[in-house]
């Protein structure tokens, strides 16, 4: 919100560098963006007054403008504004002069015809385009009768105000308004504010009561009141309240639209009003929606409506509730009963509606944030009041309650012991009781105790804790002592499963892979694709875009998503991994899903480029299962990874996918993306794992630990073996690695075989086994025996035959 710093004087008496406040607001209250002064960077922009003017000789829309700026000569300036007219005092930027964007004016020629300086619009000068008033949209500006020629046109503008912009934070709804500024400015700095006590002087006689009645939930309006001004005047408004609008960021409308914006600003409280005349029947009525309903709002959007919706409605919507009218009931130059609503509607339904149709509004923001609730009677009084001066309207006798909450103020205790023991002070009851007093609350002191009564103007305060809040910013933040925490100290380390992230991510960028950051919302197909285990989705209740409605359950459609980005842009070689949580549901009405860590990898086209001794080669099942058994290898499971064969993955490649078993837990899956996947989305053959870091981490391993090169030499053995085609290399190496004896090093498979001269249904295979004593040195004997051992049990598990 950005408060105007004249407004502000006009309450409380400040006298203090504009930026020097808004540091004080931020250190005390709520957050500024900034401190705007809309003058600057401005210059030689003063008032001046068309003499005459004449049509341009060569032009159809020019004139040739003679323009006194209070110098001994009156100025030629061409203008082709269609609505320039002689006599209107206007803003003139001289030659030299410096507009918006720092525009500078220059002496030129128009179509042969010198023009000394430039008649100027609004939005030339610096005001936004949607904020500058209709009348003066496409044409010059006209300033009031009484702007003195050659002054600087600044301050009949709003131009030499200075605005403070206000980021206000939920839980301070009230620096929202005016109001709420004044209140907490006068605390802070300890001087009386001045408020305004409007009551309407004049009525009409009539009833508000005899012209509508009103229907109203409860649930959805706390409070809802409404009151009639009849016979109204619509026209613009003053220039005092248009300035006061678009240096708040508000488009100047009409009289009566104004009112309702200007008391918004000044209280915090939206309203809004309606065209009587223009409302079906004579009844009112606050509801949810039906399904089916559709309303055209004041921005001309055409909305479609759903029960969770809430509307103010005669026998269709013409409003939604705490967001925007409608625009059958619009106030229009042809209005002339004018219906005011001032109510306090759910800041969740409001909250809700506004998100789901993406129309957020000064109002909803402030419903949402919440409303004083007992101060809607005094901005009722001020509408009608208003409405009289600036409309010459009639003022109905009485407001019509359609719902009423009886609104009270807060009453919370804390003790004197407490607030210095948590803030550290050492403050007496006299300084408590002054900085309540200060903020307006009624304090009660009984020794060490207070009872503080807390107004309904100040919603955000419920507990103890938030009169230690205020406290503390009213007091200062910089005045509270500095002091160490008494603990215990400890040294920082990181966690098990922190560790083990940050080793996977430095292992797998070792092996050739790039660190990738996927979103954790992903769309419906996606989400359920890859998976590990069944689980229901999780979905947003209100989602930006149908790609970013679920939560994921997998890493590897993120991984996939960034390979077709890069295929897009003619990179063919890449290699990912991931990092991250994936999210599931054991049941469809579980709330809150599990975060399971998952690391993941895909890697298409070739891990290395073509050399001048050797071609690149397309990545392949083994390469990547090599990639995941170093990396499992060297986080600690050495030996322990099985590769089971499965095809029941729809998304994978039926025969070139495997399980991943550690202890005989299933910790993932690599394999090939399936060819039907891969052309869904656009890219070539690509391999992927996906392991479960979070079973990884908590699987035992085996501790890494130092070993010295032995300096006894090693023996090498080889022995070839038939054995049928259905027998696996894991089958085999559990068999030789169990009775190769505790001399046995390593076991290298270099050679497979199933062509000429083997039978069918057999295949060939070669291995080579690595002895090696570590204390002595090896002799054949022990290795001929360890040999023996291991081809008697392959023999006896498989039937084999030694070749």
């Amino acid at each position: 919100m950005r408060v105007s710093y004249k407004w502000l004087k006009e309450y409380i008496d400040l006298d203090i560098p504009v930026d020097e406040l808004a540091e004080k607001i931020e250190r005390s209250s709520v957050e500024v963006d900034s401190v705007i002064k809309p003058s600057e960077g401005l210059k030689k922009i003063v008032v001046g007054q068309i003499l005459n003017l004449e049509d341009h000789p060569d032009s159809d829309h020019l004139h040739i403008c003679q323009v006194d700026v209070g110098d001994d000569e009156p100025v030629q300036i061409v203008c082709g504004a269609p609505n320039v007219e002689k006599g209107k005092k206007v803003i003139v930027a001289l030659s030299g002069a410096r507009i918006a964007d720092n525009i500078k004016i220059k002496k030129s020629k128009m179509r042969g015809i010198q023009s000394n300086g430039m008649l100027c619009a609004l939005d030339e000068i610096g005001y936004p385009k949607d904020v500058v008033p209709k009348e003066w949209a496409d044409g010059i500006y006209f300033l009031p009768e009484d702007a003195k020629v050659g002054n600087d046109v600044y301050k009949y503008i709003g131009m030499d105000d200075e605005l403070i912009d206000l980021d206000v934070t939920p839980n301070r709804g009230d620096m929202l308004s005016m109001y709420g500024t004044i209140h907490d400015l006068s605390a802070i700095y300890n001087k009386p504010a001045k408020f305004d006590n409007v009551k309407v002087q004049k009525t009409s006689g009539k009833k508000t009561a005899d012209q509508i009645s009103s229907d109203v939930d409860s649930q959805i309006a706390l409070t809802y009141k409404n009151r009639i001004v009849n016979n109204v005047e619509i026209k613009p408004s003053p220039l005092w309240l248009q300035i006061c609008l678009w240096n708040a960021g508000i488009k100047p409308i009409n009289n009566i639209i104004d009112i309702t914006n200007y008391l918004m600003l000044k209280f915090g409280q939206p309203m809004h009003a309606y065209d009587l005349d223009k409302l079906h029947g004579n009844n009112i009525s606050v509801r949810n929606a039906k399904k089916g309903e559709k309303i055209t709002t004041l921005a001309e959007d055409e909305v479609d409506l759903d029960e969770n919706d809430i509307v103010v409605a005669d026998d269709r919507p013409i409003a939604l509730a705490g967001v925007i009218g409608g625009i059958d009931t619009s106030i229009t130059n042809d209005t002339k009963n004018v219906l005011f609503e001032c109510a306090v509607f759910d800041p969740i339904k409001v909250r809700k509606m506004a998100r789901k149709h993406v129309i957020h509004t000064e109002a909803s923001q402030r419903f949402e944030r919440g409303i004083n609730r007992g101060g809607l009677d005094e901005v009722m009084e001020n509408a009608c009041q208003m409405s009289n001066e600036l409309a010459n309207g009639e003022v109905c006798d009485d407001t019509l309650n359609g719902s009423e909450f009886n609104a009270q103020p807060v009453v919370v205790n804390i003790t004197l012991t407490k607030i210095n023991h948590v803030l550290g002070t050492n403050l007496s009851s006299e300084q408590v009781k002054d900085i309540f007093e200060r903020l307006g609350f009624d304090t009660k002191v009984d020794g060490d105790a207070f009872v503080v009564t807390v107004p309904t103007r100040r919603w955000d305060i419920h507990i103890d804790a938030d009169l230690i809040e205020e406290v503390a910013r009213i007091y200062g933040y910089d005045n509270l002592p500095s002091t160490l925490p008494t603990t215990t100290m400890t040294t920082g380390k990181l966690q098990p499963k922190q560790q083990l992230i940050r080793n996977s991510r430095s292992i797998l960028e070792g092996l050739g892979l790039t660190h990738a950051i996927s979103y954790a919302l992903t769309s419906q197909d996606k989400a359920k694709m890859f998976m590990m285990q069944k689980s229901f989705e999780t979905n947003l209740s209100y989602p930006m875009t149908n790609d970013h409605e679920t939560l994921r359950m997998n890493l590897v459609t993120g991984l996939l998503d960034d390979i077709a980005y890069n295929k897009a842009r003619n990179v063919h070689d890449v290699a990912l991994y991931e990092q991250g949580r994936v999210f599931y549901k054991e049941n469809e009405n579980e709330v809150r899903p599990s975060e399971i860590e998952h690391i993941s990898g895909a890697i298409t086209g070739s891990l290395l480029r073509s050399t001048w001794n050797e071609k690149a080669k397309e990545v392949d099942f083994y390469q990547i299962k090599g990639i995941v058994d170093k990396y499992l290898e060297t986080i600690g499971f050495i030996n322990q990874v099985e590769y089971v064969a499965n095809a029941d993955y729809p998304e994978m490649h039926p025969g070139r996918t495997a399980d991943i078993m550690i202890h005989g837990h299933y910790v993932g899956f690599i394999g090939e993306v399936h060819p039907n996947i891969a052309k869904k989305f656009k890219i070539n053959t690509t391999y992927v794992f996906d392991l479960n870091l979070q079973l990884l981490n908590d699987l035992p391993k085996t501790d890494q630990s130092y070993e010295s090169i032995s300096k006894y030499p090693s023996i090498s053995r080889d022995i070839a073996i038939l054995i049928d085609e259905n027998v696996t290399n894991n089958d085999i190496l559990k068999v030789i690695n169990k009775r190769g004896g505790a001399f046995l090093r390593d076991v290298n498979l270099f050679d497979v075989y199933n062509g000429e001269h083997v039978p069918s249904g057999k295949k060939s295979m070669a291995y080579n086994l690595i002895f090696q004593n570590k204390r002595d040195t090896l002799v054949d004997d022990d290795v001929n025996k360890a040999m023996d051992k291991i081809q008697r049990n392959l023999e006896k598990e498989f039937e084999i035959e030694v070749r």
